[in-house]
């Protein structure tokens, strides 16, 4: 991420511009990414490819005609399979991007990356941080214990009752363990990892603990649009009619903290942003890193800083490991945080 994917982009197709009239399309999964894609052309003085581009995104691929010279595929993992037909019947050329390719080949978004952009060339965070491109970043994993007051409400058909994060956290993990269904497993993982985004304990240290002590422009990337209004005055995501003007106004550092949800996940360059707080890191470790990666958009002679908050000795910590995975592990400090809400 962050290592000039657009860019490589369209000096591929001022190659085959130079060779006569081209049509390219451009896939991307949201159409803010193409204001990234006209910008390069403007920075690198490619404005002539525009006349030649169409944008679409992948939910309208299927819409589009097949007579193109090239198809490039940002953010290619986006591929599912309601996209095949479309790539069969299309017999040009195919140029796939993408900063978090699919880590399980026989998932479907492996299964089509393999099948119509296959990997080709590798270029992974800690190289491009060795050679200068990308910022150096250390981070820091929070390691909170769940909360043991009954201040956890659960809502139920005949009304609620409340609970603490503790004991709504070990009856779903003993449901979890006594059901044969895999169907119902699924389900149940699904209540789990919902009661581990809705628990106030992150939200509180974020809020009341890290933000006192971070001096410099800081994103907060929360579970929902709710959160992310409680623990920061400006947000950015679907909800807010205010979100684009808080976006601009926090690149041009007119405040220090913004909140957001999944919007800013692909696609979004923030200058300067040197501090990160992740409230949750999914199962899904390509959400992780892709937040991860708005932090890695500074000059090379700096670092950024990304706390990540995990609560201790449940299954959220496992994937925050494995978010992590990919990194070098000699940046990463983990942290026993002294915290009950």
């Amino acid at each position: 991420m962050g290592v000039g994917k657009t860019l490589i982009g369209l000096r591929h197709m001022q190659e085959r511009y130079l060779n006569g009239d081209r049509k390219f399309l451009v896939v991307a999964p949201k159409l803010s990414i193409f204001t990234s894609w006209k910008e390069e052309t403007a920075k690198f003085k490619l404005e002539h490819l525009l006349e030649h581009i169409t944008f679409t995104t992948y939910l309208s691929i299927t819409k589009q005609h097949v007579e193109y010279d090239c198809i490039y595929l940002d953010e290619c993992h986006n591929l599912l399979y309601t996209h095949e037909n479309y790539l069969l019947f299309y017999h040009g050329d195919i140029l796939g991007l993408s900063g978090t390719p699919p880590r399980h080949s026989n998932s479907e978004k492996g299964i089509m990356v393999d099948r119509f952009c296959p990997i080709v060339y590798e270029y992974i965070t800690d190289d491009a941080v060795d050679d200068k491109i990308l910022n150096d970043y250390r981070i820091i994993v929070h390691l909170l214990p769940l909360n043991t007051y009954k201040t956890h409400k659960v809502a139920t058909k005949t009304g609620g009752f409340v609970t603490s994060e503790r004991e709504h956290y070990a009856y779903w993990t003993n449901q979890i363990e006594k059901t044969f269904s895999l169907g119902n497993k699924q389900k149940m993982r699904i209540m789990r990892m919902q009661g581990l985004m809705q628990y106030k304990t992150k939200e509180n240290y974020a809020k009341n603990f890290l933000l006192k002590n971070v001096d410099d422009k800081c994103i907060i990337f929360c579970n929902n649009t709710d959160q992310a209004d409680r623990v920061c005055e400006n947000s950015y995501h679907s909800k807010n009619p205010d979100s684009e003007q808080n976006l601009e106004a926090f690149k041009q550092g007119k405040f220090k903290c913004l909140s957001a949800v999944q919007q800013l996940n692909e696609g979004v360059n923030i200058p300067n942003l040197k501090y990160g707080i992740i409230l949750h890191a999914y199962s899904n470790e390509r959400k992780s890193n892709q937040r991860i990666g708005r932090l890695l958009r500074l000059s090379p002679e700096e670092q950024s800083v990304i706390h990540i908050l995990a609560y201790a000795d449940t299954v959220d910590t496992e994937w925050v490991i494995s978010a992590l995975s990919d990194l070098d592990q000699s940046k990463i400090t983990w942290k026993n945080a002294e915290y009950n809400s």
